[in-house]
């Protein structure tokens, strides 16, 4: 049927493995897609098979909507058959020999008599994922990216309420990856079912994800919608120096075929990039490195540096015993970017909050890897957990 979004995925839950404990208590939203991100041993697959069904927790509950999978004190364990969930592994886990149109056939065997979601007909299964042409053949004759795509179709023919993504594209080469982001992107956007997603890779999570949750040593470090999750400091803190950045929501705007750019409209700010081959009207989320961003405290007229954004101090924080301080603007009329300065430029400018800047962001930072498609604001789906620090 057609997904609630105002359902929530709920999970209170404590599961012991030898040494490693996952605690986690996380309130999320069945909509859009949800990224369980941190690095390897954080606890990201023990959850996610805890909502699977493939391990029961120690103590606590999941539920699903109104639909308990797991109460420990009423004795509750709903069987993984009847969750009604699709999952798709790090391998594609193909059936060899069959074809790929009698693997996707298996998973519509399995949705039984669940509702058909919209969007999920074995015909628009096959167009969306671009199967059309590899149905008559086997899973050994199929690359890497292909054999992904297959097994996201069989998984979403089951008709699940939530679909599992464990690291899907943790075993394929860049170009492959590349082959298939776009198809995930897809799915978020038009077929409507919500994703779990498990990854350890920045850029992905960026590019898919409307909300986070970042977990580290079985322990739930931050929980939210992507943009605002990625300026909390326990998730600044994990990215550390290389990786910290905004995340900001913007529509296309204009082409301007003369200079090979496109103009986004963001909310009250106006960002020069590299040309995207999206219609206008189309929204991209777009990923600023703190390292790219400059201040000024007027608005410099002789630079080459066409990204000019007006703003506001929120906050500085500097580094204890290194050269750098962490300056956080307010720009527009919601969003934040993070600009990564010295402290001697701190100090020189006599930086402060409340301050008016001016950003300076180059053209040529926004390339193709700092932008994606957005299916819309990420705080349209809010995620509650634990209340990130700041």
């Amino acid at each position: 049927g057609v997904p609630d979004p105002t359902e929530r995925l709920r999970i209170d839950v404590r599961k012991r493995l030898g040494r490693f404990e996952l605690v986690a208590d996380l309130d999320l939203p069945l909509a859009g897609l949800t990224a369980l991100f941190g690095a390897s041993g954080a606890g990201k697959s023990t959850l996610i098979n805890l909502v699977a069904g493939l391990l029961a927790p120690d103590t606590g509950r999941i539920a699903v909507g109104a639909t308990v999978f797991f109460d420990r004190a009423q004795a509750t364990e709903l069987p993984i058959e009847r969750r009604a969930l699709g999952y798709v592994f790090q391998d594609a886990r193909l059936f060899p020999h069959l074809s790929v149109r009698d693997n996707l056939t298996y998973g519509a065997r399995r949705a039984g008599a669940r509702p058909m979601a919209p969007g999920v007909a074995f015909d628009h299964v096959v167009q969306l994922l671009g199967l059309d042409a590899l149905l008559a053949r086997r899973p050994h004759t199929l690359s890497g990216g292909e054999r992904q795509r297959v097994a996201l179709g069989r998984a979403l023919l089951a008709q699940p309420r939530l679909l599992l993504m464990d690291e899907p594209l943790a075993a394929l080469d860049a170009s492959r990856k590349s082959e298939v982001l776009p198809y995930i992107e897809r799915l978020r956007d038009e077929v409507g079912i919500p994703i779990l997603y498990v990854s350890h890779s920045l850029d992905e999570v960026l590019r898919l994800a409307t909300a986070l949750v970042l977990l580290d040593g079985g322990r739930v470090l931050a929980a939210g919608p992507i943009d605002g999750a990625l300026q909390s400091a326990a998730v600044r803190h994990h990215l550390g120096a290389a990786e910290l950045g905004s995340l900001v929501f913007a529509r296309v705007r204009r082409h301007d075929d003369a200079w090979g750019l496109s103009t986004l409209d963001g909310d009250g700010f106006e960002l020069r990039v590299p040309r995207v081959p999206l219609r206008v009207g189309a929204m991209l989320r777009a990923r600023i490195p703190a390292r790219d961003v400059a201040l000024a405290l007027a608005c410099p007229a002789d630079v080459s540096i066409l990204n000019r954004i007006e703003g506001r101090i929120a906050a500085l924080a500097p580094q204890p015993d290194g050269p750098y301080a962490d300056v956080t603007v307010h720009i527009g009329s919601a969003p934040e970017l993070v600009a990564r300065v010295t402290r001697e430029s701190v100090d020189r400018l006599a930086l402060a909050p409340g301050m008016a800047v001016w950003c300076l962001v180059k053209s040529v930072a926004l390339d193709a890897g700092a932008l994606a498609v957005a299916s819309g604001r990420a705080a349209d789906h809010p995620a509650r957990g634990p209340a990130p620090a700041s």
